[in-house]
């Protein structure tokens, strides 16, 4: 494994107050134990060992705790700021500690996923830098990632974001793999700064190789007194457990045209995209319990020259952000760009052929268990066509017909779906309903 570094110096004054107590925030109980000692156990289970503490308020209450990590079978090295230096400054004061690539974990947030596939995907790119992003329900004020289609970070968007703004609700969770090399080169000023906010963007504008790591993993700040309640209610519903990807999730694949939003032929333009009502709180109810909602679309209108790759992203953001406004989120996309037939004025020729990703092939389905760790015979296939219900029939997933756009009748395939609903409010219903009672516990609110 490699190095991790854990910024610890925070000093989180609303929660020490709440907890009537003069503790750095990293040292706040979760479930009774120090969030930072479940950071480091869960680093160390992972077989990293070599733990470096970036403290300063109060480092003497993490010292007399920690000591040495013996205790924990780690060894941790500490380094302490006199005077604080931001983030960015904080993983500067460390270089001469830093192995050349390493872990760097925030000492506020509570951590599951498996760093290891992280680290591999960091490698796999040649990356300075991997972040790891994620969607959730407050994007309106968490920093938002702008990526490629290879995940390559192209841009940051800081809240508070312009009014109007249609972002990819694509988080950047403070969770990172480093080259140490990046801080010998990188232009960082001496002033105090915000690792975020800051060098990220100035490594982005200098070509510098960021990229944003997805899939399963759960990350949640407990900065504040609701936010560690929060933390604690996920962690005893088995809501963290189930995100980390140790243990197959279950999934509901839902269809885009007709079934999220309103059928109107071929959608090629994001000015005509208008959410179903009542689909932006099903889908909620699915992110509350943990559940993946995962669109899979055909969109011929691609190949058919009727629309371009950016616009369909375009789509994607507005769905993204109407569903956002809801307090709802999909935790990913997959579309397949392709169209068999020939023929169409204006079509991309190399995009007109035959594939696996088109519906009711299950290219799709596949791309999806590729990035989550998916239980598809405890997973759910939700359309409105016998496309999808064939798709799902060959994926070996249940499935449910909705009666809103095609509503079964484009009769393409004899598949019978396992239930026939209304639309997606009660598709989702019908899930819920028969998922265990041990993964439908759901979480305070949070403002």
């Amino acid at each position: 494994m490699t190095q991790g570094v854990i910024l610890a110096g925070g000093k989180g004054t609303r929660l020490a107050k709440a907890l009537g107590a003069d503790i750095p925030k990293p040292m706040a109980p979760v479930c009774g134990i120090p969030l930072l000692e479940r950071l480091i156990i869960l680093l160390r289970d992972q077989g990293v060992t070599d733990i470096l503490l970036l403290v300063h308020y109060r480092a003497d209450v993490i010292r007399s705790h920690f000591g040495c990590g013996s205790r924990l079978g780690v060894q941790i090295r500490y380094v302490e700021e006199s005077v604080p230096r931001g983030t960015g400054g904080a993983l500067r004061d460390a270089l001469k500690l830093l192995d050349p690539m390493f872990l760097v974990l925030y000492g506020d947030t509570l951590v599951d996923l498996d760093f290891a596939a992280m680290l591999d995907f960091h490698v796999s790119r040649n990356a300075d830098l991997s972040l790891f992003s994620h969607p959730n329900d407050h994007p309106a004020d968490s920093d938002l990632v702008e990526s490629g289609p290879d995940g390559r970070v192209v841009g940051i968007h800081p809240y508070p974001h312009p009014e109007g703004a249609e972002y990819h609700n694509l988080v950047n969770a403070a969770l990172y793999v480093i080259n140490k090399d990046l801080l010998l080169k990188g232009s960082l000023p001496d002033s105090p700064f915000d690792f975020a906010k800051h060098a990220i963007p100035e490594w982005i504008s200098c070509g510098r190789r960021i990229f944003a790591f997805r899939g399963d993993g759960y990350i949640k700040d407990m900065g504040t007194p609701e936010r560690l309640a929060r933390v604690e209610a996920d962690l005893k519903s088995g809501m963290v457990a189930r995100k980390s990807g140790r243990i197959p999730r279950r999934a509901v694949f839902i269809d885009r045209d007709g079934t999220i939003n309103q059928e109107k032929g071929h959608l090629a333009r994001a000015e005509d995209f208008e959410l179903l009502p009542g689909a932006a709180a099903a889908i909620r109810a699915l992110n509350k319990r943990g559940i993946l909602a995962l669109v899979i679309t055909n969109q011929p209108v691609i190949a058919r020259g009727e629309s371009t790759f950016e616009e369909m992203d375009r789509i994607h953001r507005r769905m993204e952000t109407l569903l956002a406004r809801e307090g709802a989120f999909v935790d990913g996309v997959f579309i397949c760009p392709h169209h068999p037939d020939k023929g169409f004025a204006g079509e991309i020729a190399e995009l007109k052929i035959p594939c696996g990703c088109r519906k009711p092939a299950t290219g799709l389905v596949d791309q999806a268990c590729g990035l989550f760790s998916i239980d598809l015979k405890c997973s759910w296939f939700i359309g409105d066509t016998t496309l999808d219900i064939e798709c799902a029939r060959r994926a070996g997933i249940p499935s449910i017909l909705v009666q809103t756009g095609t509503a079964g009748k484009d009769g393409k395939f004899p598949a019978t779906p396992d239930l026939i609903v209304s639309g997606l409010p009660d598709a989702i219903s019908e899930v819920i309903a028969r998922t265990p009672f041990q993964e439908l516990t759901t979480q305070p609110e949070v403002a």
